[in-house]
């Protein structure tokens, strides 16, 4: 397996030159650029306790060894996308426990309007008052959502969070979930409490996040049932995940089929490899470009009808 974990002690030549191999792969796709829906933006010191996380190999992210690549002020982040050609991204931000969400939600809502590439980003938790506060969000222009089921430890289907996701379904908000069971189990990951939830809300624009690893098959199943369900590639297929989570080569053609219904996503900036290797992974499955064009642009454009 190649090691795309360790960082050069003077990053700036080795991202000034992957910048520029990102941009060689969009444009030779006859691309304009990239949209990746699965980038984090946090307030600070939220985002240092999540990489202190990382740092000390946390149950969560199974143990694993995981350095981060772009550990950078918020202002180099934003840059580094810009450089790569990422006309759109998120602000993938999440709670905990109660009482986080609106606060996070106020954060986010000033981040995108001081970055106006950022998709307006909220988030939710099953607690008294969600209602109140996603249509809020909703309400002050939030374009995207982020639910981190393993992270919030709590059921996608809570009674909680009902109303919430009504509302998401009838204003066509997308939401990005984390539910898969990797890189570690939680109490309600898997396919199963998905598949309850989206019983109830059929028409909820739900983008399972990391393709539902490693219930890849389970939750493909779930978008070839559904027709609003989607799937990010955020880690899936790289050399990393690969090595503890293999996506299945029996699913290619299922994943093929469902080629308009799949976004770029990456973890940005919390990866321990290189922006670029994921696109080049998503190039080394054979799929075509078409469908290269589709996941890595025109599916999201679409979407969130990105100019």
């Amino acid at each position: 397996m190649n090691d795309h974990r360790t960082a050069p002690a003077d990053p700036a030549p080795a991202r000034s030159a992957e910048a520029d191999e990102v941009r060689r792969f969009w444009a030779g796709l006859g691309l304009p650029g990239l949209i990746d829906v699965h980038t984090h933006f946090m307030p600070e010191r939220v985002l240092r306790k999540v990489w202190d996380y990382f740092d000390a190999n946390g149950p969560l992210i199974g143990g694993l060894e995981w350095p981060i690549t772009y550990r950078a002020e918020e202002a180099e982040r934003t840059a580094l996308l810009r450089g790569f050609g990422v006309l759109a991204f998120t602000s993938m931000l999440y709670p905990h426990k109660p009482g986080m969400a609106r606060w996070l939600n106020g954060w986010a809502a000033e981040f995108a309007r001081r970055t106006p590439d950022c998709l307006h980003t909220a988030t939710l938790y099953p607690e008294p008052g969600v209602e109140a506060y996603v249509r809020e969000a909703v309400e002050a222009g939030a374009r995207v959502f982020k639910s981190h089921v393993q992270v919030g430890a709590y059921d996608p289907a809570d009674e909680r969070l009902e109303q919430a996701w009504g509302l998401l379904a009838e204003a066509r908000v997308p939401v990005v979930m984390h539910c898969g069971s990797g890189p570690a189990p939680g109490r309600h990951t898997g396919p199963e409490p998905v598949a309850r939830l989206l019983a109830r809300h059929p028409r909820l624009r739900l983008i399972v996040a990391h393709m539902g690893m490693p219930e890849y098959e389970e939750f493909l199943g779930l978008a070839e049932r559904y027709d609003e369900v989607r799937l990010d590639t955020t880690m899936v297929f790289t050399d990393f995940s690969e090595g503890f989570m293999p996506f299945p080569d029996r699913a290619l053609p299922r994943l093929a089929a469902l080629g308009d219904r799949v976004l770029l996503g990456t973890d940005f900036p919390n990866i321990p490899y290189p922006y670029l290797h994921q696109l080049q992974v998503l190039e080394r499955l054979g799929l075509g470009e078409d469908w290269l064009r589709a996941v890595c642009h025109d599916n999201a454009a679409k979407l969130f009808s990105v100019a």
